[in-house]
């Protein structure tokens, strides 16, 4: 199955990790949720293992709403990382 666009962004000590605040990256066509990219972006190296290291407690955004896990993902979306928000 071929690939498709992601319009990725990293907030905060995401984009510490990473090493940048965002991408556009071709994801193999069999990605389909949101969990499932979060499986394969950690297998990209050191630095994407280390940002999603902490599971859960990164939070994510699918076209600019909050999404889970199971959020079906589409070509040309913008997916932002970023860790929990505290108010105060």
């Amino acid at each position: 199955m071929s690939g498709y666009p992601l319009h990725l962004l990293y907030f905060a000590w995401l984009r510490e990790r990473i090493g940048a605040g965002g991408e556009t990256i071709a994801v193999p066509g069999e990605i389909a949720t949101l969990g499932e990219l979060r499986d394969w972006l950690s297998q990209r190296g050191p630095g994407y293992a280390s940002a999603f290291a902490a599971g859960k407690t990164v939070r994510a955004a699918v076209n600019q709403v909050f999404a889970t896990p199971e959020t079906v993902l589409h070509p040309g979306d913008e997916v932002a990382f970023f860790p929990p928000v505290t108010g105060g």
